[in-house]
């Protein structure tokens, strides 16, 4: 193994590498450039130990981004137990307007395709390296809360940074969802829709990565990309032409952003400002 933890063992059976570059990002687990013995680019992300169902729930949700929802995905070449081989696109998405409309209409139309109201999905998944669960519940405002927000308060790093006053507020919040957040019906979400998930395909097109998908509001995508650094207006112009955007939209993604916050938080991830963003939601919210 090298000293980037990188592996033969990550590729598939018979399958040998000319080539390695580690591609930054990758928050969860490390992701390399690899030229396969036929000269083939694709795409590795790896974990150190076993993860579980990690690598074949993204699969599946790739599929499911593609089938059901319409969106283009990195087509999956391999998954084993530690690693996952997609096919390798652009990872840099072109910093045009023309794009992020295409991308918003896009998004607009995957959140066309709904459940019933039923919010959750058929079965838990992966935010990064936290499970996602999806327990079925005909109450968006309780499951959310639930299952987005508050099976956080426990992860370790959150329970160091954040007081019991803060927790306390939290709980708070969650309690006044349904006076915060209109219950606009549950719909297909990618569930971790921000700047880094979104790059281009081999024609420069829109595509997207690293699903954490369930039903839920489409407000919750939203906010995923309204708080990336990076994705213009024309993103939410588009999407609103096909799928209009509630009149307080920007107010409510700000909310719903408390869950990545507090994901963000868990992860360990170095932003000196998230516990202050987290009270500053109590102080006006709870």
């Amino acid at each position: 193994m090298r000293d980037d933890g990188w592996s033969p063992d990550f590729l598939p059976h018979g399958r040998s590498s000319r080539r390695i570059r580690h591609l930054p990002g990758g928050f969860a687990n490390p992701v390399w450039l690899c030229e396969l013995d036929d000269g083939e680019d694709v795409v590795v992300k790896a974990s150190i130990e076993d993860c579980a169902d990690m690598f074949a729930t993204e699969a599946a949700g790739l599929e499911i981004l593609t089938g059901l929802g319409g969106l283009t995905t990195p087509r999956v070449l391999a998954v084993g137990p530690r690693s996952i081989v997609l096919e390798a696109l652009d990872p840099e998405a072109p910093d045009t307007d023309e794009f992020w409309q295409a991308a918003g209409r896009i998004a607009a139309r995957m959140h066309a395709t709904t459940s019933h109201d039923r919010f959750g999905w058929d079965q838990d998944g992966w935010l990064g390296l936290f499970p996602q669960r999806n327990t079925w519940d005909a109450d968006g405002h309780r499951f959310f809360a639930e299952n987005r927000v508050l099976r956080y308060l426990g992860e370790p790093r959150v329970e160091a940074a954040l007081e019991a006053a803060d927790r306390a507020g939290i709980e708070r919040l969650c309690a006044r969802l349904p006076e915060l957040i209109p219950d606009t019906g549950a719909c297909l979400t990618h569930g971790d829709m921000w700047r880094n998930n979104v790059i281009a395909d081999r024609s420069g097109q829109p595509a997207f990565l690293d699903p954490a998908v369930s039903y839920i509001w489409a407000e919750v995508d939203i906010a995923h990309m309204l708080c990336s650094d990076g994705i213009p207006d024309s993103f939410f112009t588009a999407y609103a032409e096909i799928r209009p955007l509630h009149t307080d939209w920007r107010e409510h993604v700000r909310i719903l952003n408390l869950r990545q916050l507090l994901a963000m938080l868990a992860a360990g991830i170095p932003i000196p400002t998230i516990v202050g963003s987290i009270r500053e939601l109590i102080n006006t919210y709870a």
